[in-house]
């Protein structure tokens, strides 16, 4: 039995893919709606599974010409296209079912078999597991500089199997331990979902992450692009939470803050506290803009924003997430940049042992902020 997947974002593709195939379906996939018609026309799928919001032709506009090719060919839809009009559309026009985004693989199986049936020599024995696939697609870099002791291989591995539509990418900044082995030993088994950047020559964290987040923007799949600790401090759990407000929002940042909050979880060194609330008083005062914690290192943000504020190299190794927000400040006036950014805080933040950052770097930061001040005035 023959299925055609159409989407336009190659992540979710390749897992409905992969989970079809594992039960016994032969699949082909297309990522432009004429593309999918062209296959359908040799292919003449059992079913076509496609998406509603793809770039060049609509979702309706495929359906359309879909049924004009075989109207007897059940079509089902999978988006995170909630409009009533269209949804309502698309059955004026014929397809089996609707299913919203986020949606497990698992319950995508139970309603194309449903549509039409199991494969002819269906594979019982593949394994149940929860695997949602997202909304949206997003890219999220993760820079890495002599991180070999401290990557949690298999917290890494984990999300990425049971989140589709995730893609991590690691940047390697010149590692001069074996960081570049146990990376490609985390992305074994998960080469479509977890990706390594390597820079030859350590340029620090706010290079690694600019030269991360680009080359993700190449691939116009993602919908979000952000960026994550590589010791997890920030876990997925409040990473996921910055997404869903930033797809629920007109915001174009949504950062992390480890402000403390009743329920929450963040510890830290008491002399590292004081000096990083100096740290951010002294923030505060050159941006002019009330956030508490510019330096999270777990933010989201639109495409259009990775424009604005990455396509030049940062003036410092360590202050690149003030920099963010003192360049959105400049693109679009203080006033309108607060607007554009959320602050949103953690329910979990913990200082892990062996960070880059010492207390001398921190002291440093203090003279660097003078330096940024001065050089965006």
């Amino acid at each position: 039995m023959k299925i055609l997947v159409i989407d336009d974002q190659q992540l979710i593709l390749l897992s409905v893919q992969r989970k079809l195939k594992e039960i016994g379906y032969l699949v082909k996939i297309a990522t432009k709606g004429r593309e999918g018609i062209e296959i359908f026309k040799e292919f003449k799928p059992s079913l076509v599974i496609m998406d509603m919001n793809m770039p060049e032709m609509n979702g309706l506009q495929v359906i359309q010409k879909l049924k004009e090719e075989n109207p007897q060919t059940p079509i089902m839809v999978m988006s995170g296209n909630y409009e009533e009009d269209v949804i309502l559309h698309g059955f004026e026009l014929g397809i089996a079912d609707y299913m919203k985004k986020p949606i497990g693989l698992d319950e995508v199986v139970a309603r194309v078999k449903r549509t039409i049936g199991p494969p002819i020599l269906e594979k019982l024995s593949v394994k149940k597991e929860t695997r949602l696939i997202q909304k949206h697609c997003v890219g999220v870099v993760i820079p890495c500089y002599n991180e070999a002791d401290r990557l949690s291989g298999k917290e890494f591995q984990d999300f990425a199997r049971k989140h589709p539509g995730y893609h991590l990418c690691f940047v390697n900044d010149g590692s001069t331990d074996n960081t570049l082995e146990v990376l490609e030993e985390i992305r074994k088994g998960n080469e479509d979902s977890i990706s390594i950047y390597d820079c030859e020559k350590n340029g620090g964290k706010a290079e690694a992450v600019r030269q991360g987040i680009l080359h993700l923007a190449k691939d116009g799949q993602f919908d979000y692009m952000g960026y994550l600790d590589a010791d997890l401090s920030t876990d997925f759990t409040d990473f996921d939470e910055l997404v869903r407000t930033i797809e629920k929002s007109t915001f174009d940042i949504v950062s992390g803050s480890r402000i403390s909050r009743m329920g929450a979880d963040i510890t830290k060194e008491s002399a590292r506290k004081i000096i990083s609330k100096t740290i951010n008083l002294a923030i505060q005062k050159i941006l002019g803009m009330p956030f508490k914690d510019t330096q999270c290192g777990a933010k989201v943000m639109r495409p259009s924003t990775v424009i604005a504020v990455f396509d030049k190299p940062f003036k410092t190794r360590w202050l690149f997430d003030v920099e963010i927000f003192i360049r959105m400040g400049k693109i679009y006036g203080k006033e309108k940049a607060t607007s554009l950014i959320c602050e949103q805080p953690l329910k979990r933040w913990i200082h892990a042992d062996g960070s880059k950052l010492s207390m001398k770097d921190s002291i440093k930061i203090i003279w660097q902020l003078g330096q940024l001040s001065i050089r965006y005035k």
